[in-house]
Protein backbone atom coordinates (compact mmCIF):
# COMPACT_ATOMS: atom_id res chain seq x y z
CA UNK A 1 0.00 0.00 0.00
CA UNK A 2 1.53 3.62 -1.25
CA UNK A 3 0.16 6.94 -0.57
CA UNK A 4 -1.58 9.07 -2.97
CA UNK A 5 0.32 11.88 -4.80
CA UNK A 6 0.13 14.06 -1.50
CA UNK A 7 2.93 11.83 -0.15
CA UNK A 8 0.98 11.43 3.62
CA UNK A 9 1.22 7.75 4.38
CA UNK A 10 -2.11 8.34 5.89
CA UNK A 11 -3.92 9.02 3.38
CA UNK A 12 -3.62 5.80 1.54
CA UNK A 13 -6.54 5.29 4.32
CA UNK A 14 -8.44 8.21 5.23
CA UNK A 15 -8.44 9.65 1.88
CA UNK A 16 -9.05 7.33 0.09
CA UNK A 17 -12.57 6.54 -1.86
CA UNK A 18 -15.55 4.36 -2.24
CA UNK A 19 -15.43 1.22 0.28
CA UNK A 20 -12.18 1.31 1.64
CA UNK A 21 -12.45 4.91 2.67
CA UNK A 22 -15.33 4.77 4.01
CA UNK A 23 -14.38 1.81 6.50
CA UNK A 24 -11.62 3.40 7.95
CA UNK A 25 -13.02 6.72 8.01
CA UNK A 26 -16.50 5.33 9.73
CA UNK A 27 -14.88 3.14 11.98
CA UNK A 28 -12.88 5.50 13.41
CA UNK A 29 -15.73 7.99 13.93
CA UNK A 30 -16.91 5.96 17.11
CA UNK A 31 -14.45 7.40 18.99
CA UNK A 32 -16.29 10.53 18.43
CA UNK A 33 -14.04 12.09 15.82
CA UNK A 34 -15.64 14.62 13.50
CA UNK A 35 -14.78 14.40 9.97
CA UNK A 36 -12.41 17.89 9.74
CA UNK A 37 -10.15 15.18 11.63
CA UNK A 38 -9.98 13.58 8.04
CA UNK A 39 -8.67 16.85 6.17
CA UNK A 40 -4.98 15.38 5.31
CA UNK A 41 -3.68 16.41 8.77
CA UNK A 42 -0.36 14.30 9.68
CA UNK A 43 -1.41 11.42 11.59
CA UNK A 44 0.86 10.75 14.92
CA UNK A 45 1.11 7.57 16.69
CA UNK A 46 1.78 7.34 20.18
CA UNK A 47 2.81 3.54 21.09
CA UNK A 48 2.85 3.51 24.59
CA UNK A 49 4.54 0.24 27.09
CA UNK A 50 1.78 1.66 30.34
CA UNK A 51 0.82 -1.79 31.99
CA UNK A 52 0.40 -1.79 35.62
CA UNK A 53 2.80 -4.90 35.38
CA UNK A 54 5.47 -2.81 34.51
CA UNK A 55 5.36 -0.27 37.70
CA UNK A 56 8.75 1.83 35.80
CA UNK A 57 5.70 2.28 32.88
CA UNK A 58 2.74 2.75 35.08
CA UNK A 59 2.16 6.76 34.12
CA UNK A 60 3.11 6.57 30.90
CA UNK A 61 -1.17 7.05 30.30
CA UNK A 62 -0.40 10.36 32.09
CA UNK A 63 2.71 11.07 29.33
CA UNK A 64 0.73 10.18 26.20
CA UNK A 65 -1.86 12.85 27.50
CA UNK A 66 0.62 15.25 27.37
CA UNK A 67 2.09 14.26 23.87
CA UNK A 68 -1.81 14.27 22.77
CA UNK A 69 -2.00 18.12 23.52
CA UNK A 70 1.05 18.92 21.94
CA UNK A 71 -0.07 16.95 18.65
CA UNK A 72 -3.36 18.37 18.68
CA UNK A 73 -1.93 21.62 18.94
CA UNK A 74 0.23 21.66 16.22
CA UNK A 75 -2.40 20.48 13.81
CA UNK A 76 -2.21 16.71 13.96
CA UNK A 77 -4.10 13.99 14.40
CA UNK A 78 -2.81 11.75 17.54
CA UNK A 79 -3.80 7.92 17.98
CA UNK A 80 -2.77 6.23 20.82
CA UNK A 81 -1.78 2.50 21.18
CA UNK A 82 -0.39 -0.41 23.03
CA UNK A 83 2.31 -2.30 22.32
CA UNK A 84 3.75 -5.07 24.83
CA UNK A 85 5.55 -3.99 28.23
CA UNK A 86 8.29 -5.63 29.81
CA UNK A 87 9.01 -4.71 33.55
CA UNK A 88 12.03 -5.66 34.72
CA UNK A 89 10.75 -6.31 38.74
CA UNK A 90 8.30 -8.72 38.05
CA UNK A 91 8.63 -10.71 34.38
CA UNK A 92 10.14 -14.11 34.84
CA UNK A 93 12.16 -15.86 33.51
CA UNK A 94 13.69 -12.57 32.12
CA UNK A 95 12.45 -9.37 30.23
CA UNK A 96 15.38 -9.70 27.87
CA UNK A 97 13.67 -13.02 26.75
CA UNK A 98 11.01 -10.91 25.35
CA UNK A 99 12.81 -7.78 23.82
CA UNK A 100 13.00 -8.76 20.38
CA UNK A 101 9.00 -10.24 20.63
CA UNK A 102 8.71 -6.65 22.13
CA UNK A 103 10.42 -4.96 19.03
CA UNK A 104 8.96 -7.04 16.34
CA UNK A 105 5.07 -6.43 17.50
CA UNK A 106 5.66 -2.62 17.58
CA UNK A 107 7.41 -3.06 14.45
CA UNK A 108 4.18 -4.77 13.25
CA UNK A 109 1.91 -2.50 14.37
CA UNK A 110 3.46 0.62 13.41
CA UNK A 111 3.59 -0.52 10.09
CA UNK A 112 0.18 -1.87 9.59
CA UNK A 113 -1.41 1.48 10.63
CA UNK A 114 -2.30 4.89 8.85
CA UNK A 115 0.46 6.63 10.62
CA UNK A 116 2.71 9.26 9.15
CA UNK A 117 4.96 9.74 12.60
CA UNK A 118 5.23 8.05 15.98
CA UNK A 119 6.02 8.70 19.54
CA UNK A 120 7.70 6.56 21.68
CA UNK A 121 6.48 6.28 25.31
CA UNK A 122 9.13 3.92 27.57
CA UNK A 123 10.49 3.72 30.70
CA UNK A 124 12.06 0.40 31.78
CA UNK A 125 15.18 -1.16 30.52
CA UNK A 126 13.87 -3.50 27.66
CA UNK A 127 11.09 -0.93 26.70
CA UNK A 128 13.35 1.53 25.34
CA UNK A 129 15.67 -0.35 23.01
CA UNK A 130 12.70 -2.77 22.01
CA UNK A 131 10.54 0.54 20.85
CA UNK A 132 13.91 2.09 19.20
CA UNK A 133 14.75 -1.48 17.56
CA UNK A 134 11.28 -1.09 16.32
CA UNK A 135 11.20 2.32 14.54
CA UNK A 136 14.60 1.79 12.81
CA UNK A 137 12.99 -1.33 11.28
CA UNK A 138 9.83 0.39 9.96
CA UNK A 139 11.75 3.56 9.82
CA UNK A 140 9.04 6.04 9.58
CA UNK A 141 9.67 9.98 11.39
CA UNK A 142 9.99 8.83 15.06
CA UNK A 143 11.25 10.14 18.48
CA UNK A 144 11.35 9.24 21.85
CA UNK A 145 9.57 9.93 24.82
CA UNK A 146 10.81 8.34 28.46
CA UNK A 147 9.14 8.06 31.39
CA UNK A 148 11.40 9.46 33.67
CA UNK A 149 13.55 8.41 36.70
CA UNK A 150 11.54 8.46 40.28
CA UNK A 151 12.69 10.57 43.11
CA UNK A 152 15.74 9.62 45.39
CA UNK A 153 14.78 7.25 47.55
CA UNK A 154 14.98 7.91 51.26
CA UNK A 155 16.22 5.60 54.49
CA UNK A 156 16.97 6.48 57.57
CA UNK A 157 18.05 10.21 57.05
CA UNK A 158 20.46 9.01 53.37
CA UNK A 159 19.28 8.61 49.82
CA UNK A 160 19.47 5.33 48.85
CA UNK A 161 19.26 3.91 45.25
CA UNK A 162 16.76 1.65 43.42
CA UNK A 163 19.02 -2.05 42.85
CA UNK A 164 22.23 -0.74 44.29
CA UNK A 165 20.90 -0.60 47.34
CA UNK A 166 18.66 -3.90 47.11
CA UNK A 167 21.90 -5.41 46.61
CA UNK A 168 23.67 -3.68 49.26
CA UNK A 169 21.34 -4.17 51.98
CA UNK A 170 20.28 -7.37 51.17
CA UNK A 171 23.68 -8.76 51.61
CA UNK A 172 23.75 -6.65 54.79
CA UNK A 173 21.17 -8.79 56.32
CA UNK A 174 22.52 -12.20 55.02
CA UNK A 175 26.14 -10.99 56.62
CA UNK A 176 23.90 -10.27 59.60
CA UNK A 177 24.93 -6.72 60.22
CA UNK A 178 21.08 -5.33 59.66
CA UNK A 179 17.72 -6.53 61.03
CA UNK A 180 15.32 -7.80 58.65
CA UNK A 181 12.77 -5.26 59.81
CA UNK A 182 15.19 -2.60 58.93
CA UNK A 183 15.03 -4.29 55.12
CA UNK A 184 11.55 -4.23 55.30
CA UNK A 185 11.53 -0.54 56.39
CA UNK A 186 14.06 -0.01 53.14
CA UNK A 187 11.54 -1.11 51.22
CA UNK A 188 9.03 1.06 51.26
CA UNK A 189 11.35 3.81 51.04
CA UNK A 190 13.34 3.34 47.98
CA UNK A 191 10.09 3.47 44.94
CA UNK A 192 8.62 6.58 46.64
CA UNK A 193 7.51 7.96 43.18
CA UNK A 194 6.24 7.37 39.89
CA UNK A 195 9.00 6.44 37.28
CA UNK A 196 12.37 4.25 36.34
CA UNK A 197 15.08 3.17 38.47
CA UNK A 198 16.64 6.50 39.92
CA UNK A 199 20.47 5.09 39.52
CA UNK A 200 22.47 4.89 36.40
CA UNK A 201 21.03 1.16 35.85
CA UNK A 202 19.92 0.42 32.43
CA UNK A 203 16.45 2.59 32.15
CA UNK A 204 18.59 5.69 32.64
CA UNK A 205 21.52 4.67 30.98
CA UNK A 206 18.95 3.59 27.76
CA UNK A 207 16.91 7.00 28.23
CA UNK A 208 20.19 9.35 28.08
CA UNK A 209 21.57 7.16 24.88
CA UNK A 210 18.55 7.69 23.31
CA UNK A 211 19.15 11.38 23.58
CA UNK A 212 22.64 11.01 22.74
CA UNK A 213 22.49 9.22 19.94
CA UNK A 214 19.62 12.16 18.70
CA UNK A 215 16.21 10.17 19.03
CA UNK A 216 14.89 12.22 22.32
CA UNK A 217 14.56 15.78 22.72
CA UNK A 218 17.76 17.65 24.34
CA UNK A 219 17.67 17.69 27.72
CA UNK A 220 15.24 15.40 27.96
CA UNK A 221 16.52 11.71 29.70
CA UNK A 222 17.02 13.04 33.13
CA UNK A 223 14.07 14.74 34.14
CA UNK A 224 12.23 13.08 37.07
CA UNK A 225 9.23 11.24 36.53
CA UNK A 226 6.81 13.22 38.85
CA UNK A 227 7.91 16.71 37.52
CA UNK A 228 6.17 19.16 35.61
CA UNK A 229 8.55 19.62 33.25
CA UNK A 230 8.18 15.61 32.22
CA UNK A 231 4.91 16.56 30.85
CA UNK A 232 5.86 19.81 28.55
CA UNK A 233 8.70 18.20 27.45
CA UNK A 234 5.67 15.89 25.73
CA UNK A 235 3.56 18.03 25.01
CA UNK A 236 6.39 19.66 23.22
CA UNK A 237 7.14 16.27 21.92
CA UNK A 238 3.84 15.90 20.23
CA UNK A 239 4.64 19.00 18.34
CA UNK A 240 7.14 18.35 17.40
CA UNK A 241 6.39 14.60 15.90
CA UNK A 242 4.07 16.59 13.87
CA UNK A 243 6.68 18.90 12.33
CA UNK A 244 8.99 15.32 11.71
CA UNK A 245 5.96 14.00 9.62
CA UNK A 246 6.31 16.96 7.69
CA UNK A 247 9.89 17.29 6.92
CA UNK A 248 10.42 13.20 6.49
CA UNK A 249 12.99 13.07 9.08
CA UNK A 250 13.19 9.92 9.64
CA UNK A 251 15.11 6.92 12.43
CA UNK A 252 17.99 6.44 9.44
CA UNK A 253 18.72 9.97 9.03
CA UNK A 254 19.56 10.21 12.86
CA UNK A 255 20.91 6.52 13.99
CA UNK A 256 24.28 7.32 11.61
CA UNK A 257 27.88 5.54 12.77
CA UNK A 258 28.34 9.52 14.51
CA UNK A 259 25.64 8.91 16.21
CA UNK A 260 26.31 5.65 17.67
CA UNK A 261 29.98 6.68 18.59
CA UNK A 262 27.82 9.34 20.36
CA UNK A 263 26.20 7.20 22.21
CA UNK A 264 28.98 4.80 23.16
CA UNK A 265 31.23 7.41 24.14
CA UNK A 266 28.45 8.81 26.45
CA UNK A 267 27.74 5.65 28.11
CA UNK A 268 31.40 5.74 28.95
CA UNK A 269 31.62 8.76 30.69
CA UNK A 270 28.02 8.29 32.84
CA UNK A 271 29.30 5.06 34.22
CA UNK A 272 26.45 3.49 32.13
CA UNK A 273 25.19 0.05 31.99
CA UNK A 274 26.55 -2.89 30.59
CA UNK A 275 23.23 -3.87 28.77
CA UNK A 276 23.80 -0.67 26.92
CA UNK A 277 26.68 -2.59 24.79
CA UNK A 278 23.65 -5.91 23.73
CA UNK A 279 21.10 -2.68 23.50
CA UNK A 280 23.21 -0.59 20.86
CA UNK A 281 24.84 -3.43 18.88
CA UNK A 282 21.36 -4.88 17.88
CA UNK A 283 20.04 -1.76 16.92
CA UNK A 284 22.99 -0.84 14.83
CA UNK A 285 22.18 -3.90 12.89
CA UNK A 286 18.14 -2.91 12.82
CA UNK A 287 19.77 -0.01 10.54
CA UNK A 288 22.85 -1.38 9.23
CA UNK A 289 25.53 0.36 11.24
CA UNK A 290 28.73 -1.60 10.84
CA UNK A 291 28.92 -1.53 15.36
CA UNK A 292 31.59 -4.62 16.49
CA UNK A 293 32.02 -5.18 19.95
CA UNK A 294 35.18 -3.99 19.99
CA UNK A 295 34.39 -0.77 19.11
CA UNK A 296 32.79 -0.01 22.68
CA UNK A 297 36.47 -0.54 24.20
CA UNK A 298 37.82 1.52 21.06
CA UNK A 299 36.05 4.48 20.92
CA UNK A 300 36.20 4.73 24.72
CA UNK A 301 39.90 4.36 25.99
CA UNK A 302 39.95 8.77 26.30
CA UNK A 303 36.69 9.01 27.47
CA UNK A 304 36.82 9.42 31.81
CA UNK A 305 33.85 8.94 33.88
CA UNK A 306 32.42 12.34 34.20
CA UNK A 307 28.95 11.43 36.65
CA UNK A 308 29.41 10.32 40.31
CA UNK A 309 26.16 8.51 40.51
CA UNK A 310 25.14 4.90 41.78
CA UNK A 311 25.75 2.35 41.65
CA UNK A 312 29.64 3.67 40.05
CA UNK A 313 29.26 6.39 42.79
CA UNK A 314 27.25 8.52 45.03
CA UNK A 315 24.48 10.71 43.70
CA UNK A 316 21.36 9.88 41.93
CA UNK A 317 19.23 10.93 39.16
CA UNK A 318 17.41 13.71 40.72
CA UNK A 319 20.61 15.46 41.26
CA UNK A 320 21.90 14.31 38.18
CA UNK A 321 18.95 16.19 36.58
CA UNK A 322 19.32 18.89 38.47
CA UNK A 323 23.28 19.46 38.08
CA UNK A 324 22.27 20.17 34.11
CA UNK A 325 21.32 15.89 32.74
CA UNK A 326 22.62 14.89 29.87
CA UNK A 327 23.42 17.99 27.92
CA UNK A 328 26.19 19.30 30.50
CA UNK A 329 27.82 15.71 29.85
CA UNK A 330 27.75 16.26 25.75
CA UNK A 331 29.02 19.44 25.73
CA UNK A 332 31.69 18.71 28.35
CA UNK A 333 32.58 15.77 25.57
CA UNK A 334 32.27 17.63 22.51
CA UNK A 335 34.78 20.62 24.17
CA UNK A 336 37.04 17.38 25.02
CA UNK A 337 37.18 16.38 21.14
CA UNK A 338 35.43 13.53 21.98
CA UNK A 339 31.57 13.59 20.40
CA UNK A 340 30.93 13.84 16.83
CA UNK A 341 29.11 17.44 17.22
CA UNK A 342 27.38 17.49 13.79
CA UNK A 343 25.34 14.71 14.07
CA UNK A 344 21.95 15.01 13.63
CA UNK A 345 18.92 15.51 16.46
CA UNK A 346 15.54 14.63 16.32
CA UNK A 347 14.73 18.53 17.02
CA UNK A 348 15.81 19.19 14.19
CA UNK A 349 19.74 20.92 15.45
CA UNK A 350 23.29 19.12 15.29
CA UNK A 351 24.59 17.59 18.87
CA UNK A 352 26.43 20.75 19.19
CA UNK A 353 24.00 23.47 18.94
CA UNK A 354 21.73 21.61 21.54
CA UNK A 355 24.36 21.34 23.46
CA UNK A 356 26.27 23.90 23.39
CA UNK A 357 24.91 26.06 26.04
CA UNK A 358 23.96 23.58 28.74
CA UNK A 359 25.51 24.61 32.03
CA UNK A 360 26.51 22.94 34.96
CA UNK A 361 24.79 23.72 38.50
CA UNK A 362 26.96 21.17 40.39
CA UNK A 363 30.10 20.01 39.68
CA UNK A 364 30.54 17.28 42.64
CA UNK A 365 27.51 15.67 40.54
CA UNK A 366 29.45 16.71 37.15
CA UNK A 367 32.75 16.41 36.41
CA UNK A 368 34.85 17.93 33.71
CA UNK A 369 37.20 16.12 31.66
CA UNK A 370 39.94 18.00 33.19
CA UNK A 371 39.19 17.02 36.82
CA UNK A 372 36.59 13.53 36.44
CA UNK A 373 35.05 11.42 38.30
CA UNK A 374 37.08 8.50 37.30
CA UNK A 375 40.44 8.34 34.79
CA UNK A 376 39.85 7.48 31.39
CA UNK A 377 39.31 3.71 30.76
CA UNK A 378 37.50 2.66 33.67
CA UNK A 379 33.77 2.20 32.02
CA UNK A 380 32.93 -1.09 30.47
CA UNK A 381 35.85 -2.64 28.56
CA UNK A 382 36.07 -5.41 26.31
CA UNK A 383 38.06 -8.58 27.43
CA UNK A 384 39.32 -11.28 24.57
CA UNK A 385 41.26 -14.56 25.18
CA UNK A 386 40.67 -18.47 25.60
CA UNK A 387 37.72 -18.52 27.73
CA UNK A 388 35.87 -15.35 25.84
CA UNK A 389 37.30 -15.60 22.22
CA UNK A 390 34.50 -13.65 20.62
CA UNK A 391 34.35 -11.13 24.07
CA UNK A 392 33.20 -10.48 27.34
CA UNK A 393 32.35 -7.36 29.14
CA UNK A 394 33.79 -5.80 32.30
CA UNK A 395 32.39 -2.35 34.25
CA UNK A 396 35.61 -1.63 35.89
CA UNK A 397 34.11 1.72 37.52
CA UNK A 398 31.78 -0.74 39.56
CA UNK A 399 34.67 -3.16 40.33
CA UNK A 400 37.19 -3.51 42.60
CA UNK A 401 40.74 -2.81 42.07
CA UNK A 402 42.45 -5.45 43.49
CA UNK A 403 40.82 -8.05 41.39
CA UNK A 404 41.01 -6.40 38.13
CA UNK A 405 44.61 -8.55 38.17
CA UNK A 406 43.75 -12.01 39.47
CA UNK A 407 44.45 -15.46 39.10
CA UNK A 408 42.48 -18.32 41.09
CA UNK A 409 40.71 -21.58 41.03
CA UNK A 410 36.94 -22.29 39.35
CA UNK A 411 34.29 -22.82 41.45
CA UNK A 412 31.93 -24.10 38.96
CA UNK A 413 27.92 -24.05 38.54
CA UNK A 414 25.60 -25.21 35.39
CA UNK A 415 22.83 -23.50 37.02
CA UNK A 416 22.63 -20.37 38.29
CA UNK A 417 19.82 -21.56 40.74
CA UNK A 418 22.46 -24.23 42.15
CA UNK A 419 24.70 -21.74 43.09
CA UNK A 420 21.77 -19.60 44.93
CA UNK A 421 20.88 -22.67 46.89
CA UNK A 422 24.73 -23.17 47.96
CA UNK A 423 25.50 -19.45 48.77
CA UNK A 424 24.91 -19.63 52.22
CA UNK A 425 26.23 -23.15 52.92
CA UNK A 426 29.21 -22.79 56.05
CA UNK A 427 31.48 -25.34 53.86
CA UNK A 428 31.39 -23.91 50.51
CA UNK A 429 35.04 -24.07 49.50
CA UNK A 430 35.84 -21.05 48.44
CA UNK A 431 38.33 -18.26 49.82
CA UNK A 432 39.13 -14.73 48.65
CA UNK A 433 40.59 -15.53 45.55
CA UNK A 434 38.01 -18.26 44.04
CA UNK A 435 36.25 -17.25 40.76
CA UNK A 436 33.30 -18.39 40.81
CA UNK A 437 31.86 -19.09 37.45
CA UNK A 438 28.13 -19.27 36.75
CA UNK A 439 27.38 -20.61 32.63
CA UNK A 440 24.30 -21.62 31.28
CA UNK A 441 22.86 -17.68 31.27
CA UNK A 442 23.39 -17.15 28.47
CA UNK A 443 20.85 -15.94 25.42
CA UNK A 444 20.10 -19.61 24.52
CA UNK A 445 20.79 -21.28 27.86
CA UNK A 446 18.41 -19.78 30.07
CA UNK A 447 17.27 -19.00 27.48
CA UNK A 448 16.98 -15.51 27.49
CA UNK A 449 19.98 -13.47 28.93
CA UNK A 450 18.94 -12.99 32.27
CA UNK A 451 20.36 -10.46 34.71
CA UNK A 452 22.10 -13.24 36.81
CA UNK A 453 25.98 -12.25 36.04
CA UNK A 454 26.37 -10.39 39.58
CA UNK A 455 25.33 -13.64 41.69
CA UNK A 456 25.67 -12.83 45.60
CA UNK A 457 28.98 -13.13 47.32
CA UNK A 458 29.25 -16.45 49.44
CA UNK A 459 28.03 -16.00 53.13
CA UNK A 460 31.06 -17.74 54.62
CA UNK A 461 32.88 -15.28 52.85
CA UNK A 462 30.71 -12.04 53.74
CA UNK A 463 30.82 -12.88 57.43
CA UNK A 464 34.65 -12.88 57.01
CA UNK A 465 34.49 -9.34 55.54
CA UNK A 466 35.28 -10.19 52.17
CA UNK A 467 32.71 -8.30 49.97
CA UNK A 468 33.62 -9.10 46.14
CA UNK A 469 35.07 -11.76 44.85
CA UNK A 470 35.78 -12.70 41.30
CA UNK A 471 32.47 -13.63 38.90
CA UNK A 472 32.88 -14.87 35.51
CA UNK A 473 29.00 -15.69 34.09
CA UNK A 474 27.74 -15.62 30.12
CA UNK A 475 24.82 -13.92 31.90
CA UNK A 476 24.07 -9.87 32.23
CA UNK A 477 24.25 -7.59 34.98
CA UNK A 478 21.59 -5.11 35.91
CA UNK A 479 22.75 -2.18 35.92
CA UNK A 480 22.06 -0.90 39.06
CA UNK A 481 24.22 -4.03 39.84
CA UNK A 482 28.44 -3.68 40.48
CA UNK A 483 31.15 -6.17 41.69
CA UNK A 484 33.80 -7.67 39.86
CA UNK A 485 31.55 -9.39 37.33
CA UNK A 486 32.83 -10.58 34.07
CA UNK A 487 29.43 -10.97 31.87
CA UNK A 488 28.57 -11.81 28.31
CA UNK A 489 30.99 -14.42 28.28
CA UNK A 490 31.05 -15.40 24.19
CA UNK A 491 30.27 -18.34 22.58
CA UNK A 492 27.87 -18.83 25.49
CA UNK A 493 28.07 -22.54 27.28
CA UNK A 494 25.14 -24.19 25.88
CA UNK A 495 26.40 -23.20 22.08
CA UNK A 496 29.91 -25.02 22.78
CA UNK A 497 31.84 -21.94 23.94
CA UNK A 498 34.92 -22.60 26.32
CA UNK A 499 32.99 -21.67 29.44
CA UNK A 500 31.48 -24.94 28.96
CA UNK A 501 34.26 -26.63 29.59
CA UNK A 502 35.76 -25.15 32.68
CA UNK A 503 35.89 -27.62 36.04
CA UNK A 504 36.48 -26.91 39.29
CA UNK A 505 39.79 -26.85 40.58
CA UNK A 506 40.86 -24.91 37.06
CA UNK A 507 42.93 -21.86 36.91
CA UNK A 508 41.32 -18.26 35.70
CA UNK A 509 43.46 -15.04 34.87
CA UNK A 510 42.13 -11.97 34.53
CA UNK A 511 44.11 -8.84 33.20
CA UNK A 512 41.57 -5.86 32.68
CA UNK A 513 44.51 -3.54 31.55
CA UNK A 514 45.36 -6.24 28.84
CA UNK A 515 41.71 -6.87 28.42
CA UNK A 516 42.63 -10.57 28.74
CA UNK A 517 41.00 -13.84 29.89
CA UNK A 518 42.09 -16.61 29.92
CA UNK A 519 41.35 -20.13 31.61
CA UNK A 520 44.87 -21.65 31.75
CA UNK A 521 44.38 -25.46 30.75
CA UNK A 522 46.34 -27.19 28.20
CA UNK A 523 44.50 -27.39 24.80
CA UNK A 524 45.43 -30.73 24.10
CA UNK A 525 43.44 -31.37 27.98
CA UNK A 526 40.27 -29.70 26.88
CA UNK A 527 39.91 -31.56 23.84
CA UNK A 528 39.74 -34.57 25.97
CA UNK A 529 36.96 -33.53 28.12
CA UNK A 530 33.32 -33.34 27.48
CA UNK A 531 30.91 -30.59 27.99
CA UNK A 532 28.31 -31.18 30.39
CA UNK A 533 24.23 -31.31 28.19
CA UNK A 534 23.61 -28.79 27.24
CA UNK A 535 20.02 -27.02 28.35
CA UNK A 536 16.71 -28.52 27.14
CA UNK A 537 15.72 -26.46 24.30
CA UNK A 538 11.83 -25.00 24.31
CA UNK A 539 9.36 -26.83 22.13
CA UNK A 540 7.10 -24.28 21.41
CA UNK A 541 6.03 -20.79 21.49
CA UNK A 542 8.37 -17.97 21.25
CA UNK A 543 10.66 -19.19 23.66
CA UNK A 544 11.29 -22.28 20.45
CA UNK A 545 11.28 -19.29 18.06
CA UNK A 546 13.61 -17.16 19.89
CA UNK A 547 15.98 -19.85 20.53
CA UNK A 548 16.37 -21.20 17.23
CA UNK A 549 17.22 -17.90 16.06
CA UNK A 550 18.88 -15.22 18.89
CA UNK A 551 22.11 -14.66 18.13
CA UNK A 552 25.20 -14.22 20.41
CA UNK A 553 25.74 -11.34 22.78
CA UNK A 554 28.65 -10.13 21.04
CA UNK A 555 25.92 -9.73 18.24
CA UNK A 556 23.75 -8.27 20.59
CA UNK A 557 21.03 -11.06 20.82
CA UNK A 558 18.71 -10.14 17.97
CA UNK A 559 16.93 -12.56 16.05
CA UNK A 560 18.80 -13.72 12.76
CA UNK A 561 15.85 -12.72 10.61
CA UNK A 562 15.70 -9.44 12.13
CA UNK A 563 18.51 -7.67 11.36
CA UNK A 564 17.97 -4.99 8.82
CA UNK A 565 15.62 -2.20 7.83
CA UNK A 566 12.30 -3.28 6.53
CA UNK A 567 11.07 0.06 5.87
CA UNK A 568 7.02 1.27 6.05
CA UNK A 569 5.47 -0.29 2.99
CA UNK A 570 2.33 -2.49 3.84
CA UNK A 571 3.42 -6.16 2.10
CA UNK A 572 -0.61 -6.01 0.26
CA UNK A 573 -3.96 -4.38 0.10
CA UNK A 574 -5.78 -5.00 2.95
CA UNK A 575 -9.36 -5.39 0.37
Amino acid sequence: MTAPESGRRSAAWFAAEGRNGFIHRSWMRNQGFGPEVFDGRPVVGIASSWSELTPCNAHLRDVAEAVKRGVWEAGGLPLEFPVMSLGETLMRPTTMLFRNLMAMEAEETIRANPLDAVVLLSGCDKTTPALLMAAASVDLPALMVTGGPMLNGKFQGRDIGSGTDVWRLSEEVRAGRMSPADLSEAEGCMSRSRGHCMTMGTASTMACLAEALGMQLPGSAAIPAVDARRYALAHAAGRRAVALAEEGLRPSHILTREAFENAIRANAALGGSTNAVVHLLALAGRVGVPLDLDDFDRLTTEVPVLVDLMPSGRFLMEDFYYAGGLPTVLRELDEAGLLHGGARTVEGTTMREATADAPCWNREVIRTTAEPFRPAGEGTVVLRGSLCPDGAVLKISAASPHLLKHRGRALVYDRVEDYIAAADDPDLPVDENTVLVVRNAGPRGYPGFPEVGNVPVPKVLLAAGVEDILRISDARMSGTGYGTCVLHVAPEAAVGGPLALVRTGDWIELDAAARRLDLDVPAEELATRAAPPAPEAPERGWAKLYTEHVMQADRGADLDFLVGRSGDAVPRHSH
